[in-house]
């Protein structure tokens, strides 16, 4: 571990004086974010946290992107898993997990709600477009008490647009027939605030056999303030996506033609509708306690058409995946200022999970034939998952300069599954999993502070079959711990800039690789993760904004209890990179031309937890942008995203189907150009 860099920063930053007043706050942020966005008078991530991250609506409003997670592209130490295949197209990832589906270790947020499927998977992010977005908070790390479920490496927020007086539109055309239609409609007048939102999205996709259709409608109602003693208020969306899937490749298809899409792909599709409701109410209790509630609804419902190989004689390779999951939860929270150095929290949740999930495999035909009976229904089952939690955290601040975040959280789950032939069985019995954490920052100026942070987070299994619950057989297992501790530094090198440089290292027990969507289970045992974060950014002047860093990570199975040559200790677990980088630079021209620069870079990665199939998925990329202001309602941009041509492509291992276990690729875009008309009314 890469750790004397921090040492030497922290003992440098210990014998520089500083005389400015004392700040505990630690979270770095990139862009604009409007103050009143992030709620009034309940504790936000950076007052509370120590490694928090937020990006502001002008580095979000203007972006192409197919999805929101690309979004994230430009926050540091965040891994982006591109698998582009139509709807199933990626998701994010950091701290040491990966995006592949077998760890869902991050837990996201829409204002607030949780937005993850059962399996932990991130698709309702999906239904926001960048026009809507007014930031993301990102989460770092095991010390955050407010959610449990999930929340395994950390969290994002999405936070949206509300209130504000305003009518913005985005028109964008680009490679690839590409179409992007976006417009944001805000009113707010005597305490009644109004927010709309419309997007459409069409595309003809990169390779053959990839068009993709998507729509968003999205509205937000708030009445009162907290001033005076009351606010709530309603929030809706709903999205369609139809698109189809062009197929993983196989080295030789890749080489042969990366645009194409093979013959046994050409029914391959995804069809995807959510809808998501919440009800927030926010109450002033006294001068010194406020209550804050949120009621929630989430509909998934999905069918994907997909066939992952040629093997001829199996049908395992040909399935249809039909998804129906409905969530309806419960978030509360008291906050209580009890003094001027002393806060205290507490919260509670409950969710409860209906779903069901179908799996029907076709017989080998090329392309696979779906409307054919299928040659076997694998999975047609329904099981609930319920979960109630508990937190309290108490915010010390002694003096000015020392901020001490002890905290405590408890979870508990229950559940049923029915399976074919009569089968059911309860869920685990996890009991009560208690999440002990402690954040400690000290302000050593205005400017600069030293925090550490330790906690405990928790993953237990989802999916509706064994080992997730106990149908006959079964054996109880404990749910996975994983304890974790950061060191960092946040300081400001240059006026108008902040940094910070940290260590981690993440410690689970009986951490489990699993995926729902295939019944795939295997036990990693003891891992451990950890890394080192760099990263700056920074507002030179009026024209200048600088952004970079740099994440080292590694993730290694410590001890997983096999003998011989069947022990994968020591080895790497599966699609972690070893360095994350990002570098950005925005420059105004003049009053009216803006331009700017944004790279990515990621490391290689071993495919599987045996590590003997290879490494792959590094990739180097660099965008560019334009924005010419033509008066202050109307501007345009131009901007090239993978400005070089570099030809790189997100792989996974077949080795589901054992005769022609090999790597397989799904190719990334290649150089591709898009104008942007805006409208700021």
């Amino acid at each position: 571990m890469k750790s004397h860099a921090l040492a030497a920063a922290i003992a440098a930053t210990l014998l520089a004086p500083d005389t400015h007043a004392q700040s505990s706050d630690s979270a770095l942020t990139l862009g604009k974010v409007d103050v009143h966005q992030h709620g009034e008078g309940q504790l936000t991530a950076h007052q509370v946290l120590t490694s928090v991250d937020v990006l502001g609506a002008d580095q979000i409003e203007g972006s192409n992107v197919s999805h929101s997670w690309e979004l994230l592209g430009k926050m540091p130490g965040i891994q982006l898993t591109e698998t582009r295949q139509g709807a199933e197209s990626g998701k994010l990832s950091f701290r040491g997990f990966n995006g592949e589906g077998y760890l869902n270790a991050i837990k996201t947020l829409i204002d607030g709600v949780p937005s993850n499927v059962n399996s932990g998977n991130q698709r309702f992010i999906d239904m926001l477009f960048p026009l809507e977005i007014s930031y993301i908070e990102v989460v770092r790390g095991t010390n955050d008490p407010r959610y449990g479920l999930h929340n395994i490496g950390g969290n994002v927020n999405f936070g949206t647009r509300q209130g504000g007086n305003y009518t913005d539109g985005r028109l964008s055309y680009g490679s690839y027939n590409t179409g992007d239609a976006q417009l944001a409609v805000g009113r707010e007048r005597d305490g009644f605030a109004q927010n709309y939102f419309i997007g459409s999205q069409a595309s003809d996709g990169y390779r053959d056999h990839d068009s993709s259709r998507k729509y968003a409608l999205g509205g937000k109602w708030f009445y009162g303030s907290l001033e005076e003693g009351m606010r709530i208020g309603l929030t809706a969306r709903t999205y369609h996506h139809e698109a189809d899937e062009p197929g993983f490749m196989t080295a030789t298809e890749l080489r042969a033609h990366r645009r194409g899409s093979q013959a046994r792909n050409a029914n391959d599709s995804d069809d995807r509708d959510m809808r998501q409701l919440g009800v927030h109410l926010d109450l002033r209790l006294a001068d010194t306690v406020l209550l804050g509630t949120r009621l929630y609804y989430n509909r998934y419902q999905d069918q994907r058409q997909v066939t992952f190989s040629d093997l001829p004689g199996g049908n395992a390779p040909r399935q249809r995946r039909v998804w129906d999951e409905s969530q309806a939860g419960m978030l509360a929270t008291l906050t209580w200022q009890a003094s001027d150095s002393l806060t205290v929290e507490g919260g509670v949740n409950y969710e409860q999970q209906d779903n069901g999930y179908v799996r029907e495999r076709f017989s080998y035909a090329i392309p696979t034939d779906f409307s054919a009976a299928p040659a076997r229904v694998q999975n047609n089952d329904r099981h609930s998952l319920d979960n109630r939690g508990a937190y309290v955290q108490a915010i010390y601040q002694p003096i000015a300069a020392l901020k001490i975040v002890p905290a405590y959280r408890v979870d508990r789950f229950d559940g049923t599954t029915r399976l074919p032939g009569g089968i059911t069985g309860p869920l685990q019995d996890y009991g009560s999993i208690g999440q002990p954490k402690l954040s400690v920052v000290y302000a050593l100026g205005a400017q600069t502070n030293v925090y550490a942070n330790w906690g405990r987070t928790f993953q237990v299994l989802t999916g509706s079959t064994a080992p997730a619950y106990l149908t006959p057989g079964q054996a109880p297992m404990p749910p996975s711990t994983n304890t974790g501790m950061e060191v960092g530094l946040k300081f400001s090198p240059l006026p108008g800039s902040q940094a910070r440089l940290a260590v981690w290292q993440q410690d689970a027990e009986n951490e489990v690789s699993n995926m729902p969507a295939t019944g795939t289970t295997v036990t990693l045992g003891k891992t451990r993760r950890r890394g080192v974060d760099a990263q700056f950014n920074a507002q030179l002047g009026d024209k200048w904004t600088l952004w970079a860093s740099h994440a080292y990570q590694e993730a290694k199975i410590a001890r997983d209890g096999r003998d011989g040559a069947l022990s994968l200790q020591g080895r790497e677990v599966a699609a972690v990179p070893r360095h994350i980088s990002t570098l950005g630079v925005d420059y105004q021209a003049t009053p009216s031309l803006q331009l700017g620069l944004q790279g990515r870079a990621q490391g290689d990665y071993y495919l599987e937890e045996r590590n003997v199939a290879g490494k792959y998925g590094n990739f180097a990329v660099l965008d560019l942008s334009a924005r010419y202001q033509i008066n202050p309602a109307w501007s345009v941009d131009l901007q090239v995203k993978n400005a070089t041509g570099r030809q790189y492509a997100y792989a996974w291992y077949d080795s589901f189907f054992w005769e022609q276990a090999q790597p397989m690729f799904s190719p990334a875009a290649g150089r591709a150009v898009f104008v942007g008309l805006n409208m700021k009314l």
